[in-house]
């Protein structure tokens, strides 16, 4: 059974920083994309970064570009976000995903599994 656990989120405040865990069991997790999503209230719920675990290829959204940092440690079948100077946009339930290793790509549509989120608020 697939299986992703977030952990790391919390209450900081603009300009903190936070680093999520996405850990994942139930798959081979080496070749995989593992993708970070986040949702606001009232939102839709819009991507942030993936990674691909076999080769390190990344994408990230452009309103996090410079601010967040995805990486992966395969040993430990878990990826990572770094957020850096936090704005209160960046408020949200944070998610990660997984979809089998192909296209990188931080739209929605092209996860299959899914963990139950982790609340991130930031405060001005």
């Amino acid at each position: 059974e697939v299986q992703l656990v977030e952990s790391g989120g919390g209450l900081v405040q603009v300009g903190g920083s936070l680093r999520l865990s996405c850990a994942a069991s139930g798959f081979a997790f080496d070749d995989w994309v593992i993708g970070w999503f986040r949702q606001a209230p009232g939102k839709e719920r819009e991507g942030v970064s993936c990674i691909r675990t076999s080769d390190g290829e990344l994408h990230y959204a452009d309103s996090v570009k410079g601010r967040f940092t995805i990486s992966n440690d395969n040993a430990k079948n878990t990826v990572y976000l770094r957020m850096n100077n936090l704005k209160p946009e960046d408020t949200g339930v944070y998610y990660c995903a997984a979809a089998p290793s192909g296209m990188v790509s931080i739209h929605p549509d092209w996860y299959d599994y899914w963990g139950q989120g982790t609340q991130v608020t930031v405060s001005s």
